[in-house]
Formats: C-alpha cells, structure tokens, sequence
C-alpha cells in the first residue's frame, strides 16, 4: 500500500473554505440568507461551527464570500459570451451580450436571491455595491475603451460611462427580480437596452 503524501495546512485550509463556501451557496440560495445559521452551514459542509468561525468571523462574511464567488461565476459567463464568435469590432454586440448573460444568470433563483434579494439588505448597500463592481466594471471598461480605439464608438469618459452602464444593468436586474410578469418585463428591458446601447455610437 503506497502512503498518500499528507496535505498542507494552506490545502487543508483551502479544502475548509471551499467545502464552506459550497453549503453556504447551496443554503444561502435554496432557502435565504435569514433561514440559514452557521451550525446548519457547517453541518452541510461536514465540518464543525469551530471551523467555520475559524475561517469567517461571522456569518454576514461567509454571506459575502459566497457572493463574491457568484459574482465571479457571473462574470465568468459575461466573458463567454462575449467571446462567443462575436465580431471584435462590434462593441455594442458585445456589450448587449455581456448584459444579457448578466440578466440571465440573475433570473436563476438561486443566484437571484444571494445577489438580488439578500445581498443588499445583509450587507448593506455599499458593500453589496462593491463586490458586484470588482467583476464587472473591469469587462465594461475594457470593452468600451477597445471600442473607443477602434472607432466604433465615440471618443468619450470611459469611467463613468462605465459605472452608468452597470448601473443600469444592476437596476435592470433588481427590476426583473421583482415583476409580476418576469416574461414581459424581459422583453421590455430588452428594447430598453438596445435603445441604450444604439445611443452609444450616436456623435458627442
């Protein structure tokens, strides 16, 4: 029988972590945030409360890593679908497609409740704001300025053209989350989008 070389304490470490982060997704999405304490948390994850406070002081920091991975789940669909056989040079495809895999990803119930629901009210408003821009605002930017250097849009602030943008999304979203009719208020977000977007290469 051949000895499994032992783990590390920072692969022990990480194990902890991601088995937390995986029950608290599951729960925290399934149920809310405010239904879910940590002993069920670490219950789930196979481990004891002892660990979970050992990584995250408390549960409102769990609550917050678990949506930061979301929102790099989220991101991570943004970027395929941007790099999904579009033109390069047809930014505001691109944009449309970043926007429309973010609002898809936000109509799952799970996510829509981590992100949309909880995420706000658990962490308040500039907390919640400022892990769901650390994903986003560098894809926006980046995909604006390479149209301004292109051409295919107009010389203008890339900045807060980009923090208008994803704000306009995020609203969108939290719009869509909260519609008697999810079908109808998509169809008319949609217009709403494109109409944005097609201003977008209007002359300063």
């Amino acid at each position: 029988m051949v000895d499994r070389p032992r783990r590390t304490q920072r692969e022990r470490t990480e194990l902890t972590r991601a088995a937390l982060l995986s029950a608290g997704r599951r729960l925290f999405g399934m149920e809310g945030y405010a239904s879910v304490g940590t002993e069920r948390v670490a219950r789930e994850a196979g481990l004891t409360r002892g660990a979970l406070y050992h990584q995250f002081p408390d549960k409102s920091a769990l609550f917050a890593a678990v949506l930061d991975q979301v929102e790099a789940e989220i991101a991570d669909r943004m970027v395929t679908a941007v790099s999904g056989g579009l033109d390069p040079a047809d930014t505001i495809a691109l944009l449309l497609a970043g926007a429309d895999a973010f609002l898809d990803a936000c109509t799952e119930p799970d996510i829509q409740r981590i992100v949309l629901v909880d995420g706000p009210s658990v962490l308040g408003w500039e907390r919640w704001r400022q892990i769901c821009l650390n994903h986003s605002v560098g894809l926006v930017a980046g995909l604006l300025a390479d149209g301004i250097q292109r051409g295919t849009i107009p010389i203008q602030p890339v900045d807060p053209l980009t923090h208008v943008l994803v704000g306009a999304i995020d609203e969108a979203a939290l719009y869509l989350a909260r519609a008697a009719d999810p079908a109808k208020a998509r169809t008319d977000v949609n217009l709403v989008l494109r109409r944005l977007a097609a201003a977008l290469t209007l002359p300063s």
